[in-house]
């Protein structure tokens, strides 16, 4: 078996032993009894289910197949052949680390090679790697090499500019920060020009 064969496996085994929704809400009622607090008032009663409901919400990433939601690809493009930008991509995740949000938007371009993906799915796309236990890097690496894996096209390029809560609430306390990562692959990392323009155009939107 290939270490990528073990590694889907051991993932799948790590799902299949998902726990209950019970499980989970007498763990958020175990939190909030370490916090100082007691679930069993009238104020918190109904917090375990309610914090359980939210996490579905937070984490529906882990149960969509990014790839999946690429699939329906269209080659009439009648010879299109230049950039395709998806610019202020506004999205919500949570730090792996300390589990407090993630807050930004990202911003996505491919070059491509005789097909395309219609707008929304870029946009779904983001949504499910953010809808996941995640860190920015990782993120971006995420975004860029599935629209290249799927899409084939000459180029991919993503950028994310984003605010995080375990480095503005707790820690350091520095509000105001965001930190700015990127993945560029073929024509954009290749040729400077290709990346200038990117660069310009998502200059543009996020300051107009």
């Amino acid at each position: 078996m290939s270490s990528k064969d073990a590694l889907q496996t051991a993932a799948a085994g790590e799902l299949a032993e998902r726990p209950s929704r019970a499980a989970a809400e007498s763990a958020i009622r175990t939190l909030l009894r370490w916090a100082g607090d007691d679930p069993d008032r009238e104020g918190l009663l109904d917090t375990p289910a309610r914090v359980a409901r939210s996490y579905e919400e937070f984490f529906a990433g882990y149960s969509k197949d990014p790839v999946e939601i690429l699939s329906a690809i269209f080659s009439e493009v009648e010879g299109y052949d230049e950039m395709v930008v998806l610019t202020n991509i506004q999205f919500e995740s949570h730090c792996e680390h300390h589990m407090a949000p993630i807050i930004g938007k990202a911003h996505v371009a491919y070059l491509p090679d005789r097909r395309v993906v219609g707008i929304s799915k870029l946009a779904r796309l983001v949504d499910i790697f953010a809808k996941r236990l995640q860190i920015q890097e990782k993120m971006t690496a995420q975004i860029a090499d599935t629209l290249q894996q799927v899409l084939l096209p000459k180029g991919v390029a993503v950028m994310i500019e984003a605010s995080h809560g375990c480095m503005t609430t707790r820690g350091v306390y520095k509000p105001g920060t965001s930190l700015v990562t990127s993945r560029m692959l073929g024509t954009f990392r290749d040729d400077l020009s290709t990346r200038s323009e990117f660069m310009r155009i998502i200059s543009q939107k996020s300051n107009g």
